[in-house]
């Protein structure tokens, strides 16, 4: 098999989000020779829109981004207890697309929040969001990044063993679904 392409999502579009560094950590354990981040900085869903002008060009290129993809990961911040409008938004967007990119992709879900719970709820919300879509989410290891500004060093790498192993874990387990 040649090299998987692995694709990131995050669901905060701040350049500098620790769910970006999250993904990003989770590329450099996952060893993908291609990673792609998505860009989700989409419009609002509108009925009246998609009537009007269609699929935006930006959701087809998401669209085909997933469907490209070897695997996805998903990082998710919690915004009152669960993931954000981001996220759902470009989901929501994705499935207008006349074709479902998820349909048995692996997928492993993720969180990084200011919180002490590390964004758990919004990861338990998310994958019911998934769930018409029909990917291979993996069940865990769970990576749930607590206090999550302070867990990166100046390079972007995590500080902690501790969830440097379990990031490590998941990404190993999400090769092997790759793998299948």
């Amino acid at each position: 098999m040649s090299a998987p392409v692995l694709l990131g999502l995050s669901g905060s579009l701040r350049k500098d989000a620790t769910n970006r560094r999250l993904l990003r950590e989770a590329a450099r354990l996952f060893d993908a020779e291609t990673y792609v981040e998505a860009d989700l900085n989409l419009p609002l869903y509108d009925g009246d829109l998609e009537d009007a002008e269609g699929v935006p060009a930006a959701v087809e290129t998401l669209a085909d981004q997933i469907a490209a993809a070897d695997a996805v990961v998903i990082s998710t911040p919690e915004y009152n207890k669960g993931p954000s409008g981001v996220l759902k938004n470009a989901l929501d967007w994705v499935s207008r697309t006349g074709s479902n990119p998820w349909a048995d992709k692996p997928v492993a879900v993720m969180s990084a929040a200011a919180g002490r719970a590390g964004g758990e709820r919004a990861q338990m919300v998310l994958r019911g969001f998934m769930v018409p879509f029909q990917p291979r989410i993996l069940q865990g290891p769970e990576v749930h990044l607590a206090n999550s500004s302070n867990e990166f060093d100046e390079n972007g790498q995590l500080t902690s063993a501790q969830y440097t192993k379990t990031l490590q874990a998941l990404m190993d387990k999400l090769r092997a679904e790759v793998a299948r």
